[in-house]
Order: structure tokens, then C-alpha cells, then sequence
């Protein structure tokens, strides 16, 4: 049964009262730190470490890495990209520098590039004129903008708890107009409120919705995606049990939307597995909080259920490496047999003692998204065990059948093609 969300501007109240994300491992609570995230102030004004709300003994201290306080010179991103290592006729250069805390990436129909940001609160536009590259900080001030999409000529940017369109961005570009909110019924709290969009032929776009916490019982109104008119306003919500989805795509065989998942952390360096989801009927349950990696009973929040009731993943992607943007590569700049293959940024972990992620991950599946296999694409981000000069986070299609890649570590846009 498809459920229906009121339009903009009337909001959905969130519940009261929800179970707590709780430490396990048996340690006392003074030793490790918690947070009682039962009350709606918790994710309103969530604490500045709130990653760190449920620690383990075996994982105490591990905390997400502070990246650099201004984005690599040109110098050095040339320098540390020839550590990258790509499969044989496949090679990778900058395309530009200076983009702080770069995360989506959208064209414009005259070749803009438009750019996200973290924390950054910006959002830049990229043009090129003979080769040379101009970054341009068009917007400034909002909330966690890494979400943006371009449809008939105007951008949308997502602002945490509201979704905005801004006409005729391209021809706009020296002094952007005002907005206009498309879309705000969306909690508005900053933890796991980041989001992805991904818009279809029809002039709808997908919305995924994160629980403010690492787990726990989440407010009736996120861990799902929805589907949004952007004309209208008007919603439906199409997955269930999703814990934070920073990624999609449509595959443009089927028409279903597909999404990497960032799993729980606090269970172990090796588990439970960041996922690749596939939605193939309306409102799916992809088991968060009661099942993780498709085979894993939360041990607190299982709650009886089964890992059975719930739709698996199609591929488990490794543990803690944290999957965001994809894209189904439909370019004919590579070889024959990259057609329609899914490419995915791996962000890298933090919650784990040894890094891994950091890469762009190559899956293929056939046209009815099954016999999935997976392999490395580009490698070579994370340096030792616990440190990067790189963080891959989201990849983009150019009109010459290359890809690139953002990356809000080093504050840069790479481009990648093949030449036999």
C-alpha cells in the first residue's frame, strides 16, 4: 500500500519518545560515552561528538577524522594523484581545486557544473571556457547543502529541512535569485539530515531520510525514501528501514531507483556490512533498525524480528566503508563492457581501526539487477592504516562519456577517462 505525505509547508510531527541508542559490550556507562537521544531536543541540538553516542569498549576512541581547514593545493592534488591506481588505459587527473567540502555534483544544460558542500554551507558553480576552469561560490549560508539536482533549468538544493529551487541558475550565476521552497516536510535536525536527489524522466525526485542517531527506534518520518513531485510537493514515501542513504541512481534499463546504504556502527571493525539496495515495489522494508547486512539481528533492536521479513541487499560492500554517490554509467567513452555498470564512491571509514573504503567501487548486474559482482575501480586514498590525503564522495557522468569524482577531504573534483 503506497502511503501518501502531506504536501509542503504542513509539517509531520515527530513522536515523543523512542528507545535509546545504548552501549553494548557490557561496559559501565561511565566508562564509555552515551547520550539519551529519547527526547526530540537530542536531534534538534544533537551534541557536537554525537557519532561517539554509543561506544563500545572494544572500539573506544575511535572518533570520524577532522579533514584539512582548507582544501589541498592544485600542486599537491597532482602529486597525490598519481598514487591512484585505475585498471590498465583508464587514467586520472584534477579537474578542479578549490571546492570546499565538495559532495554532489549536477550539470547544467550549458555545461555548468554545479557543487555541493558539507559544512561548508555553499554551493559552487564550476565553468569552463577554453579549458580553464572557474569555481564560483554562487550560494552561501545554508544548511548541509550536499544535496542538488538540475531540472528544466533550475537548481535544487537541499537545506537539511527544506527543499529549494533556484530559476534560471545558469543565466544566474553572478547573483542567484531568491528561492522558492519546493518541499519542507523534513525534520530539521543536522544529524544524518545531509541528503542525495536524484530526479527521474517524470519530474520527481528521490529524497532519502536519516535517523538522527547511530540506532535505535527512529521518529516515524525518516529511515525511508521518498519520492517527491517537484511541481506539486506532493510525496509518497517508497522505502522503508533505511539508515542513511547518501547515494542513488535510476538504471536507465528499468527505471528502478537503486541506493547505497552506511550501515550501524559500534558492532565491530568487521561488521555489520555498508550495503547496494535496489527498490523493486513500493514501499519496501530494508530492515534498519532490526536487521543489518541482510543476515544480522541487531542485538538490541531485533525485537523478535527476522532478517528474513526484510529485503536484502544486493550486495554487501564491506564493512564501515561508507558508500555514497553512484551512478550507472551509460558513456561510451569506456570499454564495451562498463555499459549500464553501477559506480560508487566509498567515503572510507572512521569506525574501524584499520581504514578501508576510500575507492570507487565497479558493480555489475544485469538488466533485472541480479547476479551482482563487484571489484575495485580506482584505489589509493587512504595512506597507512588510519589516514587520507582523499575522500571519493560523489561521481558524475561528463557529456564525453568520462566520470568524475568530488572529493570534500581534499576540496576537489578529479576526472577519470579511458583511452586505448
Amino acid at each position: 500500500m503506497t502511503t501518501r505525505v502531506l504536501r509542503a509547508g504542513l509539517v509531520a510531527a515527530l513522536p515523543l519518545l523512542f528507545a535509546a541508542a545504548l552501549p553494548f559490550g557490557g561496559a559501565s556507562a561511565a566508562d564509555l560515552k552515551s547520550y539519551d537521544s529519547s527526547k526530540p531536543s537530542f536531534w534538534a541540538h544533537p551534541p557536537p561528538d554525537w557519532f561517539l553516542g554509543d561506544e563500545t569498549e572494544a572500539q573506544k576512541g575511535l572518533a570520524p577524522p577532522v579533514g584539512p581547514a582548507i582544501p589541498t593545493t592544485a600542486a599537491e592534488l597532482q602529486d597525490n594523484l598519481k598514487k591512484i591506481k585505475l585498471p590498465p588505459g583508464f587514467k586520472i587527473e584534477l579537474y578542479a581545486s578549490g571546492v570546499p567540502q565538495a559532495r554532489q555534483m549536477a550539470w547544467g544544460a550549458n555545461g555548468t557544473l554545479f557543487v555541493g558542500s558539507f559544512q561548508a554551507t555553499n554551493v559552487y558553480a564550476i565553468t569552463d571556457q577554453g579549458g580553464k576552469r572557474t569555481v564560483k561560490t554562487i550560494i552561501k549560508g545554508l544548511n548541509m547543502p550536499t544535496g542538488i539536482a538540475v531540472r528544466d533549468g533550475a537548481l535544487y538544493v537541499i537545506d537539511v529541512n527544506k527543499l529549494l529551487r533556484y530559476d534560471n541558475a545558469e543565466a544566474s550565476l553572478d547573483k542567484m535569485p531568491d528561492p522558492v521552497v519546493v518541499y519542507d516536510d523534513m525534520p530539521s535536525y543536522a544529524a544524518h539530515g545531509w541528503k542525495y536527489l536524484v530526479t527521474d524522466k517524470n519530474g520527481w525526485v528521490y529524497i532519502p531520510f536519516g535517523p538522527p542517531f547511530n540506532v535505535g527506534i527512529p521518529p516515524t518520518s525518516v529511515s525511508q525514501i521518498r519520492h517527491v513531485d517537484l511541481k506539486s510537493g506532493l510525496a509518497e514515501i517508497v522505502a522503508l528501514g533505511v539508515r542513511n542513504s547518501v547515494g542513488g541512481d535510476i538504471d536507465p534499463r528499468s527505471g528502478d531507483y537503486w541506493f547505497t546504504e552506511n550501515a550501524r556502527d559500534w558492532l565491530s571493525d568487521d561488521t555489520p556490512s555498508d550495503k547496494l539496495n535496489h527498490i523493486t515495489r513500493m514501499g519496501e522494508d530494508f530492515g534498519y533498525p532490526h536487521c543489518h547486512q541482510g543476515n544480522i539481528p541487531d542485538p538490541k533492536f531485533a525485537m523478535g524480528h527476522k532478517c528474513s521479513e526484510f529485503t536484502p541487499p544486493v550486495v554487501n560492500l564491506g564493512a564501515h566503508v561508507a558508500p555514497l554517490g553512484m551512478k550507472f554509467y551509460t558513456g561510451s567513452q569506456f570499454p564495451a563492457e562498463y555499459k549500464n555498470n553501477i559506480f560508487i564512491a566509498e567515503h572510507g571509514s572512521w569506525n574501524r581501526h584499520k581504514y578501508q573504503g576510500g575507492r570507487i567501487e565497479r558493480v555489475v548486474v544485469d538488466a533485472e539487477g541480479k547476479h551482482a559482482k563487484q571489484e575495485v575501480f580506482a584505489t589509493g586514498w587512504i595512506t597507512g592504516d588510519r589516514d587520507y590525503f582523499g575522500r571519493p564522495d560523489d561521481i558524475l557522468q561528463a557529456s564525453d562519456g568520462s566520470l568524475l569524482i568530488s572529493d570534500d577531504w581534499a576540496g576537489a573534483i578529479y576526472r577519470i577517462s579511458y583511452a586505448k
